[in-house]
């Protein structure tokens, strides 16, 4: 190759390299800049809470309540804020729990009664009557009956027309508020307890049902109920208990306005 295109290439090269440094010197390109993410945290307010898991008939204490941070947003009506009362810890001392509440659950109005010593009818919703029964380990579900358990109350009695025994259930879905004066769960919810007399919650016209069973029955036996039957109505009873000394309710027969006459029924 002669010298002169040697030369001559030489200097393109030279020149190519150049101008490629020239344009990348002229569109440097910028570092990539750093974005910053700013989180902004919800406001959160003090709500008084459950510290522990608290059963029916437990009594509030310093150990079993304290505040804890709650989203703002969160907060319905019945909470308690530490901004609405701040010293309701010390209010509640001795409040008797009559829904059970968990860990870390608010305390609400409607979950507790008030701290007098008169802890049964602290218990009891407006309207109802706590009313006693004997049991036994045969009659009240070999002993797995809680408090707050749901029981049906079934009498069995003596067939004195046909002979044998009638059986009947006078009471369903009926709620146990305490087995002898034990009111409280286990922890676990799982211990037995062995009682004698078992309370449970009724309306008026159950205990007049009851108080009737009682003085006919040979025996009255508490069925446990399941758990996913809490929901049934509680309010049904044998209202035909309540007519007639020996347990039949009677039909009236009236024609024209006037009584014929007066059917003794027998319960089935």
């Amino acid at each position: 190759m002669k010298p002169t295109r040697i030369i001559i290439l030489a200097v393109a090269v030279v020149a190519a390299g150049l101008a490629g440094l020239l344009a990348v010197r002229i569109s440097g390109k910028k570092a990539p800049e750093l974005v910053e993410t700013v989180i902004q945290k919800e406001p959160t307010v003090r709500v008084l809470v459950s510290a522990a898991n608290l059963p029916v008939g437990s009594r509030l204490n310093d150990k079993a309540m304290e505040w804890a941070s709650w989203p703002k947003s969160g907060v319905v009506e019945g909470f308690i804020t530490d901004a609405a009362r701040p010293d309701a810890i010390a209010e509640l001392q001795g409040v008797v729990v009559r829904i059970p509440m968990f860990k870390g659950e608010p305390v609400r109005a409607e979950k507790v009664a008030d701290s007098s010593s008169r802890v049964m009818s602290s218990l009891l919703p407006s309207g109802k009557r706590a009313v006693a029964t004997e049991i036994s380990v045969a009659t009240g579900a070999g002993g797995f009956v809680l408090p707050n358990d749901r029981v049906d109350i079934i009498m069995v009695r003596q067939n004195k027309d046909g002979g044998g025994y009638i059986t009947e259930n006078i009471l369903n879905n009926i709620r146990v508020l305490a087995i002898d004066q034990q009111i409280q769960e286990s922890e676990d919810g799982k211990k037995a307890v062995v009682g004698t007399t078992a309370t449970l919650e009724l309306t008026p016209d159950q205990a007049k049902v009851i108080a009737v069973a009682q003085q006919m029955a040979e025996r009255l036996t508490l069925a446990l109920r399941s758990v996913a039957d809490s929901q049934e109505a509680d309010t049904a009873a044998a209202d035909y208990l309540l007519h007639g000394g020996d347990g039949k309710a009677d039909i009236q027969v009236i024609k024209s306005g006037a009584l014929v006459r007066e059917t003794p029924v027998q319960a089935r």
